[in-house]
């Protein structure tokens, strides 16, 4: 999934200098799903702070120019996708649509806010890729539409088998800016967290569904 292992590495550092990734392997999160992590992910964060904006606004822009020339239109998966949809879609010149996780229950009941015209090629933008179900959900409601999605682009990824097999399934193209197994060198690296923590954050990785349970 990864395009570009030197902007990996990038965005991997800013994403832990401004804490929009925290990791506690001694003190675990919780996530909505109720799975104990030892790490939480936030890239909103990175809106606050002009100069990851900016990073990671070209990195998308630079990957779909160099990946994706084709490209008609940038979608965002709302709503995290949605301002950095916006931002790359501008640095692009291209048409912005974003996409709800269903249609709207009033009014028109759109699902898809914007101007789609069936056939228009399109990358999908999500802030965040975990098991990769809201994703391929925006998948699917643009193809619906009669779109052809090109590939959709994340900030970051778990980097969960599930999320891999998912994808290949709805035989969708995906690339990530940054991913879990980068993310987890640099800690190391610039001592975020310790060496002897590794082992813990690697099981998590390896079995994130059976790893809270052995923390109990």
């Amino acid at each position: 999934m990864i395009y570009n292992n030197v902007i990996a590495r990038e965005v991997a550092e800013y994403l832990l200098d401004i804490k929009a990734v925290v990791l506690k392997p001694s003190e675990p999160f919780t996530w909505a799903s109720g799975l104990k992590s030892p790490i939480y992910c936030d890239n909103r964060k990175t809106l606050s702070y002009p100069k990851v904006r900016h990073y990671i606004k070209m990195a998308f822009a630079d990957t779909i120019d160099d990946e994706y020339k084709n490209c008609d239109v940038i979608a965002g998966v709302a709503t995290a996708g949605i301002p950095h949809g916006a931002l790359v879609a501008d640095v692009l010149n291209k048409p912005f649509i974003y996409v709800r996780d269903k249609p709207k229950a009033h009014g028109l009941g759109n699902q898809i806010e914007g101007k789609l015209e069936p056939g228009q090629k399109v990358v999908l933008i999500e802030d965040l890729i975990s098991t990769g179900g809201s994703s391929l959900k925006a998948v699917e409601a643009l193809r619906e539409a009669g779109a052809e999605v090109l590939a959709l682009g994340a900030i970051f990824t778990y980097g969960f088998d599930k999320a891999v097999k998912a994808f290949e399934a709805a035989n969708c193209h995906a690339f990530t800016l940054s991913d879990y197994p980068t993310l987890l060198q640099v800690a190391i690296r610039q001592d975020y967290v310790k060496k002897e923590e590794e082992k813990t954050l690697l099981e998590w990785y390896q079995n994130p569904d059976q790893w809270g349970s052995k923390q109990v």
